[in-house]
């Protein structure tokens, strides 16, 4: 999804591979890795080609024209419950989740981790 949603963006507003390298630093032959899926980027790098595309970074993993707006986790999760995500809401919640991670690709569940993993690395500071 990233890697199509980078490309389309690039082509979009007529930019080639050799723009976004002047724009970014990045390599070439970097940038067409992303952008075919070969490599998964890491935040740093979505920040340097959302900077370049000069788009929002949420554009580049959410289709709609305003940032979505945050869901709330569920209350038991909230409460510090040790069995969270066996019954009731948490388990319609992680049903959920487990429904759309299967529906990625290997790369973009990836990708997902490694930026759920910065984001609650950077909440703890």
């Amino acid at each position: 999804m990233i890697a199509q949603r980078l490309r389309a963006l690039r082509l979009q507003k007529d930019l080639t591979q050799g723009d976004i390298e002047e724009r970014t630093g990045l390599k070439r032959f970097y940038v067409s890795r992303i952008e075919h899926g070969h490599t998964v980027p890491s935040i740093e790098t979505l920040e340097k080609m959302a900077h370049a595309l000069e788009v929002p970074l949420y554009q580049l993993f959410y289709d709609g024209n305003e940032p979505p707006n945050p869901q709330s986790l569920p209350e038991s999760l909230k409460a510090g419950n040790e069995a969270w995500g066996a019954s009731g809401e948490g388990a319609d919640f992680v049903k959920q989740l487990q429904d759309l991670l299967a529906r990625m690709s290997e790369g973009d569940r990836k990708l997902i981790l490694h930026l759920t993993s910065k984001l609650a690395r950077k909440s703890r500071s």
